[in-house]
């Protein structure tokens, strides 16, 4: 585990996300198989398994700034902007928990798949 911190870590899981969109496309020919896709939507399961908990603690740091009196904005009341925040932040939470139920589906339709070796399938790629 590397001690970056919180912002660090957020921008690397969007450039491995960027990288993984990149590996996807079809021309690269990275999935060949449909275990391929299996292993990643699982991942992207995880993934969205653990955002929830992510955005739970960002909301919770953002209702302790009111207390400290030490929140300015460059217009508007800080607590409104606060509240907003926290507010989208658990939609976000939900948003994500359904994401992971739909991928949590992908995985379970991928799962009975697999690749006939019979076939010349794989030069037809």
């Amino acid at each position: 585990m590397t001690n970056a911190n919180p912002a660090d870590l957020a921008a690397q899981a969007a450039e491995a996300i960027r990288n993984l969109n990149h590996a996807t496309q079809s021309v690269k020919g990275e999935l060949v198989y449909p275990g391929d896709a299996y292993e990643v939507v699982a991942s992207l399961t995880l993934l969205t398994q653990r955002l929830p908990q992510s955005f739970e603690q960002l909301s919770g740091y953002l209702g302790t700034l009111p207390t400290t009196g030490a929140v300015t904005a460059d217009y508007g009341a800080p607590d409104d902007h606060l509240a907003e925040a926290r507010s989208a932040l658990a939609s976000a939470a939900i948003i994500a928990q359904t994401l992971t139920e739909f991928l949590d589906r992908a995985h379970t339709e991928l799962s009975p798949l697999g690749y006939d070796t019979t076939t010349d399938a794989l030069t037809d790629l």
